[in-house]
């Protein structure tokens, strides 16, 4: 769990170090901050995408997962999570959820969280995470500055979802399998280029909803592998 630590330590770090930035910092400023976040995040997605070795599974398991997040309305869970967590601490902030939200899927989606948590948990080595941690960071910083406190709150979602994993990590090794890994990071690349698109203000994507994906990228990689 000293990975999982580590990481939900940053992210709060950066998220309070970026919302007392955020109040000195001019507009135009955290625009351009945000922006360059989203350009960055679309071009890691692009990567992580165009890793897999299988288009069709990726598409398939994609196109999958969405029906099946809008049916579980996944992002609406997560919302209604972010609302209680507002009315908690009785947050007046207009954008609350949307960091809350925004921050959980671009933290808990990718090949590095959980070949991280698998390093982790199965070999005691956490430096992938560390390395994660320091990404997570800088990212709660910048969407801090302009999202606010619902972004420290993300930190929760991380070390609840990052730790599970974590603890379970040694009835998980198939997921280091070549096949599991490629069509797994492939399609990660694909949700982190929708929440890119979101920062961006392009279109607002249902990231969230697109979680199942990572479920059915699992399952193709150890039938087609």
């Amino acid at each position: 769990m000293l990975g999982t630590i580590v990481n939900t330590g940053a992210i709060l770090a950066g998220s309070f170090a970026g919302i007392a930035a955020g109040k000195r910092l001019p507009s135009r400023i955290k625009e351009i901050l945000m922006q360059g976040m989203g350009l960055c995040i679309i071009y890691l997605g692009m990567s992580m995408a165009l890793e897999g070795e299988n288009a069709l599974l990726t598409v398939g398991a994609v196109l999958l997962g969405a029906v099946t997040g809008e049916l579980m309305q996944i992002e609406r869970l997560l919302e209604k999570l972010a609302e209680k967590l507002k009315n908690m601490m009785g947050s007046a902030s207009p954008t609350f959820v949307e960091g809350f939200v925004t921050a959980s899927v671009i933290y808990l989606v990718g090949a590095m969280m959980i070949l991280g948590c698998i390093d982790d948990g199965v070999k005691n080595d956490p430096t992938l995470l560390f390395i994660k941690s320091i990404l997570d960071g800088v990212g709660s910083l910048a969407l801090a500055s302009s999202l606010g406190i619902g972004v420290a709150f993300s930190a929760l979602s991380v070390f609840v979802v990052q730790g599970a994993l974590t603890l379970t990590a040694s009835h998980m090794v198939f997921l280091t399998e070549p096949a599991v890994l490629a069509s797994l990071t492939s399609v990660g690349g694909i949700l982190v280029m929708g929440i890119g698109v979101t920062i961006l203000d392009v279109k607002r994507i249902r990231t969230a909803n697109l979680l199942p994906a990572i479920v059915y990228a699992v399952i193709g990689g150890m039938l087609w592998g």
